[in-house]
């Protein structure tokens, strides 16, 4: 019964797998990236998602407005305040996408083997004959034969609300389609997706760099998610735009890869992003269907041994109207899990979803099962063998961290940092229990005033499996004496154990800094 990503202990008894769940602080060690819209930007609703375990909430520009937005955003600043639960804030830009342009707003139905007419003349009325749209480019790019996908959310065309084209003729800037499939096209906006076919638009647009510039400088975002990004200097491009706007310079990028030219280019972009969303819900129109679960586990292996943070997508689509997953969804999203995932992004889901609560605390359920029988050993293995000998100083003794901590059964790791990467080096060593990163600020200056770091890094930490953080008191330096770690241990301790996630008689593994040292250490809690 064993895999190469799966732990299971001989004799197992079947009984066990009937047992429910038992709660924990940490719902999950897998963290969930929930999208804000019109279905879940209530504060009540947003408190409720933070509960269920919710660490990061998407703000999707490919729709709504900045204002629209900043409502939401604002009900989360309340909710945070209420749940006393952290929670990160991701921009997903709209990128290159093209789109029909509906201005009546009336469903246009259309019917399989019937002619649909694409046009760049958007002055003219959609209709189930002709689709007016956002761009003038598409006769040019396409040809007879290809394939185009539209609908609301970028589905496969199984759905009645998406439908599937092939290119029968170009002509002139119009583009004329066999539709393959019958759907309802409802709403004013519906994207459109040329498989393997690449539209001449820059992956940063105008649009996104308004946005960015606005809402973004606005509210300091921890994670700029760069839709279709598809080559290494789209990362370079938008992480020097960001270097210009002040605090958010220090706002990581997540290279969203959505295309056969993101897939191509995959090793140099993951070089360039902080992390990786594998948008699955896009790739499934231009990879072949059987394909898409290979290239899942490559990009998740990739990317934990490069110790950058991967997220997956489209995982629970059936509870966009329902209340539980299908058979296959729920299995999907263990495997996402077992496969290496730091985090499971909910789109649809939650924005428009009629169950946003309850979809997040179901994956969050399904990923802690998953856990408990992952490998950890064998990953452990792989992952020292990749990295070889010798180690650097910081890898050495994260890896040591967590072998120790797994060797004593210890019930957390503490790790002091100020930058996060120490924190995230363990992290990416998959340790069994939570780590329990203790940010300690900085005094930094921008010649003009004085600030402390230290939000960014510990928000930051949010989207990155098994890291927990908790903000250390300024007046404790990061550089600090043996006095004052113990002091600032004492707080985590203590936060651990008001939590209850640490308990009497426990074993914590410590990594910290002491002067010019580097320290790992094994303590014993006393009553």
């Amino acid at each position: 019964m064993h895999s190469s990503n799966l732990l299971l202990e001989e004799p197992i008894r079947m009984a066990s797998i009937l047992e429910p769940s038992k709660p924990s602080f940490f719902p999950a060690m897998t963290k969930i990236i929930g999208t804000l819209g019109p279905k879940s930007r209530s504060v009540e609703i947003i408190s409720s998602c933070l509960k269920a375990g919710m660490s990061v909430a998407r703000f999707d520009f490919s729709w709504g407005d900045t204002e629209f937005h900043q409502e939401a955003l604002e009900n989360l600043k309340i909710a945070i305040k209420s749940s006393k639960k952290l929670c990160a804030v991701m921009l997903d830009t709209g990128g290159p996408e093209l789109q029909v342009v509906n201005k009546a707003e009336r469903p246009i139905s259309l019917k399989a083997d019937s002619l649909v007419v694409l046009t760049p003349d958007q002055s003219k009325e959609a209709s189930s004959d002709l689709l007016p749209l956002n761009f003038g480019g598409l006769s040019a790019a396409v040809e007879k034969g290809d394939t185009i996908f539209i609908g609301q959310y970028l589905f496969t065309g199984n759905e009645t609300t998406s439908v599937w084209l092939e290119v029968t003729k170009v002509d002139g800037e119009d583009v004329v389609c066999l539709i393959k499939n019958s759907a309802t096209l409802a709403g004013p906006l519906y994207t459109i997706h040329v498989s393997q076919i690449r539209i001449d638009l820059p992956t940063l647009t105008e649009k996104d760099k308004e946005v960015i510039s606005t809402w973004g400088v606005r509210n300091n975002i921890d994670f700029l998610s760069l839709s279709c990004t598809r080559h290494a200097e789209d990362v370079r491009h938008a992480r020097d735009y960001l270097s210009k706007l002040g605090n958010l310079n220090q706002t990581q990028i997540f290279a969203k890869i959505e295309n056969i030219e993101g897939i191509t280019n995959f090793d140099e972009i993951l070089q360039e992003a902080d992390g990786i969303i594998f948008s699955r819900g896009n790739l499934g129109v231009d990879l072949p269907p059987e394909k898409v679960f290979l290239f899942q586990k490559v990009v998740l292996y990739k990317c934990n041994m490069a110790g950058k943070p991967a997220v997956v997508t489209r995982v629970v689509d059936s509870m966009t109207d329902n209340l539980r997953p299908t058979r296959a969804e729920a299995t999907d999203v263990a495997n996402a899990v077992l496969d290496g995932s730091d985090a499971i992004l909910l789109g649809a889901e939650t924005l428009r979803g009629l169950y946003p609560v309850q979809t997040i605390s179901i994956v969050g359920k399904i990923c802690a099962e998953a856990e408990k029988v992952y490998n950890q050993d064998l990953y452990f293995k792989k992952a020292t063998k990749y990295i070889g000998e010798p180690m650097t100083h910081l890898e050495s003794i994260a890896s040591s961290a967590v072998r120790a901590a797994i060797k004593v059964k210890a019930s957390v790791i503490i790790c002091f940092t100020s930058s996060g990467r120490a924190a995230r080096l363990i992290a990416k060593y998959r340790p069994t229990m939570p780590v329990l990163s203790v940010v300690i600020p900085r005094l930094k200056s921008n010649k003009i005033r004085w600030a402390f770091s230290g939000a960014f890094e510990a928000r930051q930490s949010l989207i990155v499996r098994s890291l927990f953080p908790i903000l250390a008191d300024p007046r404790h330096p990061a550089e600090s004496t043996n006095a004052t770690n113990e002091s600032v241990l004492k707080v985590a301790l203590d936060h651990g154990k008001a939590s209850g996630f640490i308990k009497s008689h426990d074993r914590v593994v410590v990594c910290q800094k002491v002067g010019d040292a580097s320290v790992v250490k094994i303590i014993e809690l006393e009553d």
